[in-house]
């Protein structure tokens, strides 16, 4: 298969093309690929790119670079989580870009990711015995699950029938229940984050409404991203290894 030229990306970003959906696919298959490959050359090396790219609510603010970092993470020793998520990315990533426009789509996609941190960290303040904070996660799920949301609120908008999405997403959201050790508190947190951004979107305060998606996005975008983050300090005031690690 040949690589694109650049009149191509072009052209496919000028009519509104899946161009970022795209560069995150490419982008999650790099990383699991030299995932792979450190695990040719050396299992504890492959243990070290996990571990200082993972998100875990014990570390999460010392090191909030974990926070995007794990969103292109995943299980190099499988292939079906890696073939699972980026499917799920094509099935809904060419719909939103298209309604959003690439550099809104991508800000959802960011956004929806950190609001899986804050499931993250919110099973650290909530799970029995402190277990939560010792929890740690990686991969696009959370990011994934907020645009999930986001094309839930879009075609409820517009009055589409949702009947079969919503049994699909039900199927997911149970998946990490028969599976286990899936991050289904990453999927909660960014389904929340994602359709609330996106509800903001399409509705939001009503004197805001005939402004541009492109002022809207900036807004909303901005002002959830602070609130998301102003949740995540405020959470790890209980975090017992704030001080440890």
């Amino acid at each position: 298969m040949r690589m694109p030229t650049k009149q191509q990306i072009r052209y496919q970003w000028e009519r509104g093309g899946p161009v970022i959906t795209w560069a995150l696919i490419i982008a999650c298959v790099a990383v699991w690929l030299v995932e792979v490959l450190a695990g040719f050359l050396s299992p504890v090396l492959q243990n070290w790119l996990i571990v200082q790219g993972m998100a875990a609510p014990a570390t999460m603010v010392r090191e909030p670079w974990t926070i995007v970092t794990s969103m292109f993470l995943h299980a190099p020793n499988s292939i079906l989580h890696i073939l699972f998520n980026m499917i799920a990315l094509y099935s809904v990533g060419p719909e939103l870009e298209r309604l959003m426009g690439h550099w809104r789509f991508l800000g959802l996609y960011m956004i929806s990711g950190l609001g899986g941190a804050l499931g993250l960290m919110t099973w650290g303040v909530l799970a029995p015995g402190g277990q939560g904070w010792r929890y740690a996660a990686y991969g696009a799920s959370g990011a994934l699950f907020g645009l999930f949301a986001a094309l839930l609120v879009v075609y409820r908008r517009i009055g589409a029938d949702i009947r079969s999405m919503l049994v699909w997403m039900a199927v997911n959201f149970a998946l990490p229940f028969v599976v286990g050790g899936v991050a289904w508190q990453a999927h909660v947190g960014g389904f929340v984050v994602g359709g609330l951004l996106t509800w903001l979107l399409v509705a939001g305060v009503k004197p805001w409404r005939g402004k541009s998606l492109k002022w809207r996005m900036q807004v909303y975008g901005w002002g959830v991203t602070v609130l998301v983050i102003a949740l995540i300090l405020a959470l790890n005031t209980a975090n017992p290894y704030a001080g440890l690690l």
